[in-house]
C-alpha cells in the first residue's frame, strides 16, 4: 500500500474515531444524579444514581451540619456544580462534576450560619440565620463574596433563631428570602435588591408580611414572569406573590405544605403533615390545585425537601427517632406532571437534609 493511500485511509478514519470517542464521552456523563447531605457533626454529601438508587459516592463537606426547618440546603447548578450548607461551620461546600461523579472543590465562608442556596444572575446566593450573601460565579467556579445584607423578621428586627427558610432568585433585580418567625407570628418575605451585575446591593430588604390570618411563608418556586408560588405552611395555604405583595392565597387541601419545586408550568409541594406531594399551576393572577395528591410518601416520614430535573423528582423525608430515620424517595414524571414511584425508598441516615437532582451535563433545565 503506497503512502498516499495510507494517508487517505487514515484521514477518512479520523472523523469516525473522533465520533466514537465523543459518543463514549457522552455515555460517560449520561447519568442523572440525586444528592443529599447527612447534616451530621461530620457533614457529608451522598450521591446516588437516580435511575436505580445505587450509592455512587460519599464525600466530606469539610464542615459541620445542623440545618433544620430549611429548604435547598443542597442545590445544583446546570448539572456542573453542587453546593451544600455547613450550618455548624458557617460555610458552604462546593463540588464540581467530573463525568458521573462529583469532586470536592472548596468551601466558602458565609456571614451567618447558612441554610439555603440558589443560583442565578451569574451568582450563588446563600441565606443564613441573619444574613444573605452573594458570591460571584466565574463560569462554573464560585468566586469571592461580593455582597451581603441583613435579613428582617416580623417587627423589623433580625430573624429569630431557626426562622430563615429559603432563598430564591425572583428576577435580575431581586431575591426573595422567606422568614418563618414561628410559632405564632405571620412571618415575612424579604425582598432583597441586587445591583446590575447580580451582586446583593447591601440595602436593607423590604419585609413583606404574609397574608392576614396566614402562618409561615416557607418554600417557594418562581416563574420567569416574576411571580412566585409560596407555601404558607402552618395555615395550610398556598399564596401567589407578585409585584412585591401577596395577590391571592388558596387552601392547599393538604396539611402543612412546606417545600416546593417547579417543572415547567407545574409547582410541586411536599406536605409535611399529610405526607403527600401536590401539583399546582400558578398564573399571573391565580393558583390552581391541579392534583391534591400527585404522589404519596410511602415511608411514613414527614417530607423535608423536594427537587426535580430531567424526568426525576426526589423527596427527602424523616421519621424522627425511628430507624432508619430518613429516606430518599424517587419518582419519574411526564409532560403532564404525572408522578410514578421509581424503585423503593433509600435509607439515607439519621438526619439527612436537602435533596438536589443533578441532570446530565448539557441537559435542558426549566
Amino acid at each position: 500500500m503506497n503512502i498516499r493511500l495510507k494517508t487517505l485511509l487514515l484521514t477518512m478514519a479520523l472523523p469516525v474515531f473522533a465520533a466514537a470517542i465523543s459518543s463514549l464521552h457522552a455515555q460517560a456523563t449520561r447519568l442523572t444524579l440525586a444528592a443529599t447531605m447527612t447534616n451530621a457533626a461530620a457533614n457529608q454529601v451522598k450521591v446516588y444514581n437516580a435511575a436505580n438508587g445505587t450509592l455512587l459516592q460519599t464525600l466530606s463537606t469539610d464542615g459541620k451540619g445542623g440545618a433544620a426547618g430549611n429548604a435547598r440546603g443542597v442545590k445544583q447548578f446546570n448539572g456542573s456544580l453542587l453546593a451544600a450548607v455547613n450550618n455548624g461551620s458557617n460555610s458552604v461546600a462546593i463540588y464540581t462534576r467530573e463525568g458521573d461523579y462529583l469532586a470536592f472543590e472548596k468551601t466558602v465562608t458565609t456571614t451567618s450560619a447558612p441554610v439555603s442556596v440558589d443560583f442565578g444572575n451569574g451568582h450563588m446566593y446563600v441565606a443564613g440565620a441573619t444574613t444573605v450573601d452573594s458570591f460571584e460565579l466565574r463560569g462554573n467556579e464560585v468566586g469571592w463574596m461580593d455582597g451581603t445584607t441583613g435579613l428582617l423578621g416580623s417587627g423589623g428586627g433580625a430573624p429569630s433563631a431557626g426562622s430563615t427558610a429559603q432563598v430564591g432568585v425572583l428576577d435580575g433585580e431581586h431575591l426573595l428570602v422567606t422568614v418563618k418567625n414561628d410559632p405564632t407570628l405571620a412571618g415575612t418575605v424579604d425582598i432583597v435588591s441586587l445591583l446590575n451585575g447580580g451582586a446583593i446591593s447591601g440595602a436593607a430588604p423590604t419585609a413583606v408580611a404574609g397574608p392576614e390570618a396566614s402562618l409561615t411563608p416557607f418554600g417557594f418556586s418562581t416563574y420567569p414572569d416574576g411571580t412566585a408560588v409560596i407555601t404558607l405552611a402552618h395555615s395550610s395555604q398556598d399564596g401567589l406573590f407578585r409585584d412585591g405583595a401577596f395577590t391571592t392565597e388558596i387552601p392547599s387541601g393538604q396539611a402543612a405544605p412546606c417545600w416546593t419545586t417547579r417543572i415547567g408550568k407545574y409547582v410541586f409541594t411536599v406536605n409535611a403533615a399529610s405526607k403527600t406531594v401536590s401539583r399546582l399551576v400558578g398564573t399571573g393572577n391565580n393558583i390552581f390545585v391541579d392534583s391534591q395528591v400527585a404522589a404519596t410518601v410511602s415511608t411514613g416520614g414527614g417530607p423535608s425537601d423536594i427537587d426535580a430535573a430531567e424526568g426525576v423528582l426526589g423527596v427527602i423525608d424523616n421519621l424522627g427517632g425511628a430507624s432508619p430515620a430518613a429516606h430518599l424517595s424517587l419518582f419519574t414524571y411526564n409532560q403532564f406532571g404525572e408522578l410514578s414511584p421509581s424503585g423503593t425508598p433509600i435509607s439515607v441516615g439519621a438526619s439527612a437534609n436537602g435533596v438536589a437532582i443533578i441532570p446530565p451535563l448539557g441537559a435542558t433545565a426549566y
